[in-house]
């Protein structure tokens, strides 16, 4: 199973358990004594999938399904319906986006590469930085952090226990500096380090969007200067607690900056996971990272097949 292992696995499904625990229990609740699909159940089904945030549109795509093979099959008893309602799911959710997560040790494209991470303070943006840190450093890679949310009075110190939990070196000036600057020293020091890898933690005051975006631009315009290609990776950090609104938060974000990637976290302390699979499907981007725990190791590459069996209780196929 490669770094995707199967103490990996076993952390996803427990961080997982709340959804699929209620997901499963409702749908045993709508099949039980039934061997037919009528209107009635498929209304059951939508509000079930609807709550765990699966995403209307994927939701609806999934009844369609449903009904037509309704259509054409017969059910002679629980069990059977049961496991076509699961297969059909399965097979939805399996679809997607495109399922081609990129190990951390895998070779990188460019060097040092450079990952500007972005999110509404609170989503877990700087534990996020912390834990890919670790796994990049785990994975053998030379990691720099450049502490550049200066706004946040606490930021820095935060960031820089998550740096040393994760045995890498930080850069910062502390709080009130201007993080642009800060930006520039760490990917000045990444170069003459010869690190393999930047991890920019930044601001999060979407209220202000103006601001925060004009910052952000700022940011990437000093790290080329040094990096003509950086930043080569924008990863958008989501709360997976906070539902649809995730949903919305990226949608802004993402008429400002150009994100290529996203890492929904806090997925274990809420009964909602379904809202990875309406993230990637709606907003077309990659779902790449997803947190399961807090401690250091719970930050998992997203692999779309092992996160559905962990989601509905089986295995991926």
């Amino acid at each position: 199973m490669g770094f995707f292992d199967k103490f990996k696995l076993s952390r996803l499904k427990e961080g997982l358990e709340k959804t699929r625990e209620t997901l499963r229990e409702k749908l045993s609740v709508i099949t039980k004594g039934k061997t037919e699909i009528d209107d009635e159940f498929l209304e059951e089904l939508e509000t079930i999938l609807v709550s765990a945030d699966v995403g209307v549109e994927t939701t609806l795509d999934i009844i369609d399904a449903i009904t037509e093979r309704a259509k054409k099959e017969t059910y002679h008893s629980e069990a059977e319906l049961n496991k076509m309602l699961m297969d059909e799911i399965q097979q939805m959710l399996e679809e997607t986006g495109e399922d081609h997560p990129q190990d951390f040790d895998a070779s990188l494209p460019a060097k040092p590469y450079v990952i500007l991470i972005v999110g509404v303070n609170g989503a877990g943006k700087t534990t996020s930085v912390g834990k890919l840190a670790h796994n990049y450093d785990k994975a053998g890679k030379k990691v720099i952090i450049a502490a550049a949310d200066t706004f946040r009075a606490a930021a820095y110190e935060q960031l820089q226990i998550w740096a040393d939990r994760a045995g890498v070196p930080m850069i910062g000036q502390g709080h009130g500096s201007d993080p642009a600057s800060v930006v520039y020293d760490a990917v000045s020091a990444a170069v003459a380090r010869n690190a393999d890898v930047v991890l920019v933690d930044t601001a999060g005051r979407l209220h202000n969007k103006s601001h925060l975006m004009e910052e952000l631009a700022k940011i990437m315009r000093v790290a080329k200067k040094r990096i003509p290609e950086a930043p080569h990776e924008v990863l958008l950090v989501l709360d997976g607690t906070t539902g649809q609104n995730a949903v919305q938060q990226a949608r802004e974000f993402t008429k400002f900056v150009q994100v290529t990637g996203l890492v929904v976290t806090k997925l274990d302390g809420t009964a909602k996971g379904g809202i990875v699979l309406s993230i990637s499907r709606e907003l077309k981007l990659p779902v790449k990272y997803i947190g399961v725990g807090e401690k250091i190791d719970d930050l998992q590459l997203f692999q779309r097949s092992e996160f559905v069996g962990a989601l509905l209780g089986r295995d991926a196929r």
